[in-house]
Order: structure tokens, then sequence, then C-alpha cells
């Protein structure tokens, strides 16, 4: 905004989280629910709403635990080649079901850990951006949306991501999008603290018709020798929810895909990116934005 309102031409934008310092987590999760309706329930996790939307995701679209299962076994294992990735992990199918479960219907490994991290990005108009390198990334379009305030789930669409969905149609106006999402990217960053959400998130993006998402996922197609990779750097399950820093640890991956840097990870040929991130429970605001190579 600071850049196209002609204000700045440079803007450095960090965010950074450190959970491990946070000693009452699930108490600031508490805290950010309503508190006539929601707040009171004793439900001991406040990542039951994430159960919640698990279950009316799949009941709507036929998507099963070994669906959500397959997302974390991918995920985690795309991980161990991603230096930046603490909980990758060569998991099967097998050992994510056999987890105990965390909240239903996902297991432990159904869902993100959290990790420490700092991430700083810079962004510059166009001209400044020629003047610091040759290997520019272009940020097409951006989208953000909120669906409901802190907490309100009794407004909430379960099994849904309306916010995603509006944020991907602003971002994909604002670059001018041509022709099917589907077809338009070489690789996707998404949200996936937890694992229906991948899926989920890929069919509010369009990159996926509603309820086929898991039908691709089962014939490889978002792998990282498919022809959408869909978090090849192994996400949020392998890298972390870094809470304020994890939107950006995403557009962070996707950049590196674009510049050729991302190492054994590299998607090969990538010169579009999707970027998606949703703020977790119990918000339900979501930011998009996509990206091209120079």
């Amino acid at each position: 905004m600071l850049i196209r309102s002609g204000l700045a031409d440079v803007v450095a934008v960090e965010a950074h989280g450190k959970p491990s310092e946070i000693r009452t987590l699930q108490d600031v999760y508490y805290m950010a629910f309503d508190p006539l309706h929601v707040r009171p329930l004793p439900t001991g996790n406040p990542f039951f709403l994430a159960g919640l939307d698990a279950q009316a995701y799949m009941q709507r679209t036929g998507a099963s635990r070994e669906h959500l299962a397959l997302v974390s076994a991918k995920n985690r294992t795309n991980g161990l080649k991603n230096e930046r990735a603490p909980y990758s992990a060569r998991l099967t199918v097998d050992d994510v079901l056999s987890a105990p479960y965390a909240v239903y219907p996902l297991t432990r490994y159904d869902i993100a850990d959290f990790s420490d991290a700092s991430v700083t990005v810079v962004l510059a108009s166009e001209e400044a951006a020629k003047r610091f390198t040759d290997k520019v990334v272009w940020l097409d379009g951006i989208g953000f949306s909120t669906e409901t305030g802190s907490g309100a789930v009794e407004w909430h669409a379960w099994g849904r991501m309306l916010s995603m969905r509006d944020a991907a149609l602003m971002a994909y106006k604002l670059a001018g999008l041509a022709g099917s999402p589907s077809e338009s990217f070489d690789l996707a960053e998404v949200e996936d603290r937890f694992s229906f959400m991948e899926l989920l998130s890929l069919e509010e993006l369009m990159l996926a018709k509603e309820g086929e998402a898991h039908r691709l996922l089962e014939q490889g197609h978002f792998n990282l020798g498919g022809p959408l990779p869909v978090n090849p750097s192994g996400g949020s399950l392998a890298m972390g929810v870094q809470l304020e820093a994890t939107g950006l640890a995403r557009l962070l991956e996707a950049v590196l895909q674009l510049r050729g840097e991302a190492g054994p990870h590299q998607v090969k040929g990538a010169r579009k990116a999707v970027v998606a991130t949703w703020r977790g429970v119990p918000t339900y605001t979501s930011a998009v934005a996509v990206l091209s190579a120079g």
C-alpha cells in the first residue's frame, strides 16, 4: 500500500513469532474466543473448532481421514529436503492414522507444531527493485479478507473458508489472471496448520473444483513432481506454525522457488506461484498473494 500510494519506494516488512516463550499459549487461544458464547465452554482444547471444521469439510466433500493423513505424510516428507523444516519426518498414512487423536478427527500428526522464526521481506517499486537485484520476484496481486470477528463462530460457514475465497478473487483480479487458476501456477504454498486445511485451501483458491481436491491428491497431482506441487517446502506441518510469521514463511518459500534458490525441494521451471495463509483458530481472516519470476 505504501509503495502503490507513492509514499515509499522501498519497504521492509518484518514478522516474527516466538511461541517457545509463551507459557500460557492455550490461554491466549481461549482469550481470542467470543467471550459470551464460546470462551466459557470447558472444551479442554481450543483446537476443537478445527475438528468441527474438518468434520464438516469431510462430510461435504467425501474426503476421508486417509486423505487428511496423506496430506500430513506428503508435507512432512517434503520437509526432509528443507533445512527450515524441524518437524519433517518420513511418515506413512498408517503412521498418521495410528497416532493418538489430538482432537477428532485429527491426530497429532495432522496438526502442525509451533516453531520460532523471524522473516523479513523487502518490497520495492519496479524502478527501485531493478537497482537492487537482477532476481526480481514480482508481487502481481494481493488480497485479504475477514469472514467474521474474532471467535464469532455462530456465523462461520463450517467446512468452508469464505475469507480465503474472497482474498483469492481480489488477488487474481489485481494480477490480471487469465484463464483457470488451476492451470495458472507452477506451485502453491498454502495453509496447512491442520491437514484438512490444505485441501480446503486448494478448493477455495479454485486450484481444485469443490470436492475434488482429495481425489487429485490421491493421483499425486500435488506431489513435488506432480502437475501442481503444493507445499514443496513441507508447509507448516513440517516447518511449524510461527504465529505472526507464518504467512511470511509461506511467502519466503515461494520467493525462493521463483528465484531458483529452493535447493533440494526446488520445483523445476517454477515461474508463477500462489501463496495463501489463514490467521488460525478461532479467527477467519485470510490473505492471498500471486507472485511471478522476473
